[in-house]
């Protein structure tokens, strides 16, 4: 029975954390008004030459938590 109650609470608090930190990502586009307090994490950049999605998870200045989604050039051109 213990299991049981503690396999629901898990579970539950698994679903809560998932829908908390998981907002609706916002597609940036030029001229969009970023209210950035601080930045959480931003994706890696593939080592391609080519353009490529990006992610920002930021805080605003209201502690709400923002997933911004761009596009960046990749790390794998070379200048030669």
């Amino acid at each position: 029975m213990k299991t049981l109650i503690a396999m629901c609470l898990a579970s539950f608090a698994t679903v809560a954390l998932a829908n908390e930190t998981s907002p609706t990502p916002e597609q940036y586009t030029y001229g969009t008004k970023l209210d950035i307090a601080k930045v959480i994490s931003v994706s890696e950049v593939p080592q391609v030459c080519e353009v490529v999605p990006a992610k920002m998870i930021y805080e605003d200045h209201q502690g709400q938590r923002h997933v911004l989604e761009y596009h960046v050039m990749g790390d794998g051109c070379s200048l030669h």
